[in-house]
């Protein structure tokens, strides 16, 4: 049984330390505004196996700490949390959502409409590239012509 549900910041910690940033010390994969995000977590059979944290600015959305365990990588637990997650923004009337996208899971985002950006940074030895996707509501008209 899959349950996804908003956690609590310490929950997401675990995750993210093991499948990120495993070689550092644990604080490294807390962020400065921790407090202040919505973080998921998907779980399966009541355990915790991908995580995601959301920072709204403004009528933006950015995602971050992205995290899958390794051995439920691949089994599409990721796709569901991330669908998920657009499902929520979308409901909450976000314009737009964004992410720093490790350079070789660009193709995962794109699946979902996430645009790559000319912007490009790197971090500890990983290249990363700022992808979007706008939320706006696309309105289909039905034109009816009288005969």
């Amino acid at each position: 049984m899959v349950i996804i549900k908003e956690i609590n910041t310490e929950s997401t910690i675990q995750i993210r330390h093991e499948v990120m940033w495993p070689n550092k010390p644990r604080d490294f994969v807390r962020l400065e505004n921790d407090d202040r995000g919505k973080h998921f977590g998907l779980f399966k059979n009541n355990r915790l196996v991908s995580v995601i944290s959301l920072f709204e600015t403004e009528n933006v959305v950015q995602f971050r700490k992205f995290a899958t365990l390794v051995e439920f990588q691949g089994k599409g637990y990721g796709s569901q949390l991330l669908r998920h997650i657009i499902n929520y923004c979308q409901k909450k009337e976000y314009s737009k959502i964004w992410c720093n996208a490790r350079e070789n899971k660009t193709s995962f985002y794109q699946k979902f409409g996430f645009k790559l950006t000319e912007k490009s940074f790197m971090k500890s030895g990983i290249e990363y590239i700022i992808m979007e996707k706008s939320l706006d509501v696309i309105t289909n008209w039905i034109v009816c012509e009288n005969k």
